[in-house]
């Protein structure tokens, strides 16, 4: 036995409501689509032949004629799905960024994405350099060769056109 269609009922401000959703060239299409569907039924149509009229199946006509029924306009709009939940949580990054505290291995100048991940052992990569990049954290940004510790070292200026012997004519090169 074919169960009865859902009767749809528009009040004057529903149908400008969904009148203008169809409209509007902003409205994405899932709820100018559905829109349509409640018109057509108030119009009195059967789930079939608006079906038939929006090339849809008769099943998406039923679901949405009878949630506009139960719930009025805001029985069009999506409902939240569950999704799975969030496998690292802000603890994740707090961890991340105490790992960058740290010394890095032996045989290893700074931390790279690898060696942060498999420090932490349950953070995927991936995961990590999302984080950082989240955080605008640059991990090749500090280059340790350009510094020392050593009281010894002397910075060598770099060279210029005067101390070179080349020079510049204002012609081509």
């Amino acid at each position: 036995m074919i169960p009865k269609a859902a009767e749809v009922r528009l009040t004057p401000e529903d149908r400008a409501v969904l009148g203008a959703r169809v409209r509007a060239p902003t409205t994405e299409q899932r709820d100018a689509f559905r829109a349509r569907i409640v018109l057509l039924a108030d119009e009195g149509r059967s789930t079939r032949s608006i079906a038939r009229a929006l090339g849809t199946m008769p099943r998406t006509v039923s679901t949405w004629r009878g949630r506009f029924a139960r719930e009025g306009l805001t029985g069009l709009a999506d409902k939240p799905r569950p999704g799975p939940a969030p496998k690292y949580s802000s603890m994740t990054g707090r961890r991340v960024l105490a790992v960058l505290e740290r010394e890095p291995p032996a045989g290893f100048a700074r931390w790279n994405g690898p060696l942060i991940a498999a420090e932490l052992g349950d953070v995927h990569e991936q995961q990590v350099w999302r984080f950082l990049r989240a955080q605008k954290i640059d991990l090749a940004g500090r280059k340790s060769w350009c510094e020392s510790n050593d009281p010894e070292f002397v910075a060598v200026p770099r060279p210029s056109f005067e101390t070179t012997g080349w020079a510049y004519s204002g012609g081509q090169l």
